[in-house]
């Protein structure tokens, strides 16, 4: 450890760091190749798991973005490993889910990745922020591990046993996962129209699970109906309930 590495980055903050990586599951020879480069490594990694609502110089954007096309490359090859036989529809599908938002902040959750991201108290408050803040700094962590290994491969060896439960719900139960894919798939098969969501504000409070109200319509009639804490969440579970009541 430099004598510089001390000045900018706290002794405390960098054992934090490293706690997650170990807390996570990295491989043994990632985490050994982390600490060997451990000055330029640290600066990344602490970048990444800054948050903006800090104002701080650094925050996670950048990785984020950089992140992002790690894990879809990392994701792409994941299934075809996994899943060699798969259409290319359906290998869209799957991996659609591999990267989601909702996918990254469940990960970021199980590796407690808020307990060592930096973010102002005020960014906490909001229920549905927090799930976002989770997603964007397990995103930036992926693209900061991977400045740091210069490896898919080490991204995929640590993200496999999450995309193997994951995948192994959307494949089991697709419609589930995808439930409004599933509804349009369906109403389109039988020379319907797309069907047709109507969704109402019904609360101003952020996080409310209840704030969105959804319908879902086809040929003018209601399918099904949902609640959500965003619009999507609605939407999605308006169609889970009109696959139900059609028997899908």
């Amino acid at each position: 450890m430099t004598t510089k590495q001390k000045e900018t980055i706290p002794i405390k903050r960098i054992k934090t760091i490293y706690m997650l990586l170990e807390n996570s599951n990295l491989k043994v020879k990632d985490l050994k190749k982390i600490k060997e480069n451990e000055s330029a490594c640290i600066e990344i990694l602490n970048e990444a798991l800054t948050h903006t609502s800090t104002n701080l110089s650094i925050n996670h954007e950048r990785l984020e973005f950089h992140g992002d096309a790690v894990l879809r490359l990392a994701a792409s090859e994941y299934i075809q490993i996994h899943f060699p036989k798969l259409k290319v529809g359906d290998r869209s599908a799957l991996r659609a889910q591999l990267v989601s938002d909702e996918w990254l902040a469940k990960v970021g959750n199980k590796i407690k990745i808020k307990e060592a991201m930096l973010i102002a108290p005020k960014a906490l408050k909001d229920d549905a922020a927090r799930e976002t803040i989770c997603a964007e700094g397990t995103e930036a962590l992926i693209g900061a591990l991977y400045e740091c290994l210069n490896s898919v491969e080490s991204i995929q060896d640590w993200l496999e046993p999450f995309w193997k439960i994951e995948s192994s719900k959307i494949l089991s139960d697709p419609y589930k996962q995808n439930a409004k894919s599933a509804l349009q798939e369906w109403s389109q098969g039988k020379g319907f129209n797309q069907p047709i969501y109507d969704i109402n504000e019904v609360s101003k409070q952020h996080g409310d699970a209840r704030r969105f109200y959804c319908t879902v319509r086809i040929k003018e009639d209601v399918m099904g109906k949902g609640w959500g804490s965003s619009r999507k969440k609605a939407a999605k579970e308006a169609a889970k309930e009109a696959l139900k009541n059609l028997n899908i």
